[in-house]
């Protein structure tokens, strides 16, 4: 079921032109997971080279158009004024397990570091409210990324 999430992911379209666009759907998931990455206002290694692999694994891309990926969503994310803009986006392109599976990949890059902080929790929160996904799957997708991250530590209000 996660492949075909993930083939899903990956043949979502890319934006018209030349220019990587916030309606392109992979550049709104790199910039929610950039921000995620930085909610907490520490970008470590290890969390960056995790958004990447996230990034790569998604959409089956690596080398120059890998960085361009990252960059677009790094630039994006600088740029915005809200998280509306991506979330819109990865909404009308996502069907249900497909948003399930994006907040899977936010908790990815939230415990790359083995860490959750308030700030995340709360960005993932907001991300899966404005994609329409449930509280009951939101946790279950913070606990299976927290099973995969040894020696993780936090706490949420979900519990």
């Amino acid at each position: 079921m996660f492949d075909r999430v993930l083939s899903f992911l990956r043949d979502l379209p890319v934006g018209a032109g030349k220019h990587a666009s916030t309606d392109d759907p992979r550049v709104a998931a790199s910039a929610l997971l950039y921000h995620v990455m930085n909610a907490d206002g520490v970008r470590q290694d290890v969390e960056w080279e995790r958004f990447k692999a996230v990034l790569a694994q998604t959409y089956s891309v690596s080398g120059a158009e890998l960085e361009a990926l990252a960059a677009a969503g790094e630039r994006a994310d600088n740029e915005a004024i809200d998280l509306y803009a991506f979330t819109s986006v990865l909404k009308r392109h996502l069907d249900a397990e497909g948003r399930k599976a994006f907040i899977g990949l936010m908790w990815e890059i939230v415990y790359a570091d083995g860490e959750l902080h308030e700030l995340e929790d709360n960005t993932v929160w907001r991300v899966a409210e404005l994609i329409g996904v449930e509280r009951h799957d939101r946790v279950e997708a913070r606990r299976k990324a927290a099973a995969q991250a040894p020696g993780a530590r936090g706490t949420s209000s979900d519990e």
